[in-house]
């Protein structure tokens, strides 16, 4: 079931006792809201409220990787000031000339290491490679949000989600 944050959401009372996990990969964000919405950028102060939905965040974080080439001070600034903790890395650049740069493993590791801490998690992020992760997660009894923009998200991920939730305009600010 694909839920939309216009549409009308489950909100049960037994959520506002939630203790919530956030995780955001930047990246996958950034490059789907750019695509999708024409040079539009994910307002992560309105997502980290419209996650919430009145439940208890544990912990919210961000994680971000970085070019020489620009400066994300002010970004990873406001970032901050939403309530987020701010996790950041530079891109590698391999001898060859190709690029690795994403924080699959780390935003896993901290998912698995908080779990016992939260009941539910919510990942931001559309990439298929966290399936395995939400599974696990969801073995461990804990409930897992996926929050994306659907085009842009893999088929299995969505399946494997205790609830989706598609990111709307409504989440979006112009450049």
């Amino acid at each position: 079931m694909v839920n939309s944050y216009n549409s009308h959401t489950i909100e049960h009372n037994i959520f506002k006792f939630q203790r919530i996990a956030v995780f955001a990969d930047v990246q996958n964000m950034f490059y789907s809201a750019k695509n999708i919405h024409y040079d539009s950028r994910v307002d992560y102060d309105k997502l980290l409220s419209t996650v919430l939905k009145g439940r208890q965040l544990v912990r919210a974080i961000a994680y971000l990787v970085e070019t020489e080439d620009v400066d994300q001070s002010g970004f990873k600034y406001q970032l901050r000031n939403f309530g987020w903790e701010v996790r950041s890395k530079q891109l590698k650049i391999r001898p060859d000339g190709s690029t690795k740069g994403d924080w699959d493993m780390g935003i896993a590791i901290d998912a698995i290491a908080i779990s016992e801490k939260v009941d539910t998690i919510v990942l931001v992020s559309g990439d298929g490679d966290f399936t395995a992760l939400v599974n696990h997660l969801k073995a461990c009894g804990i409930r897992v949000e996926i929050h994306s923009f659907e085009r842009n998200t893999a088929a299995e991920l969505i399946a494997s989600a205790t609830e989706y939730y598609q990111i709307d305009e409504n989440i979006l600010r112009r450049k």
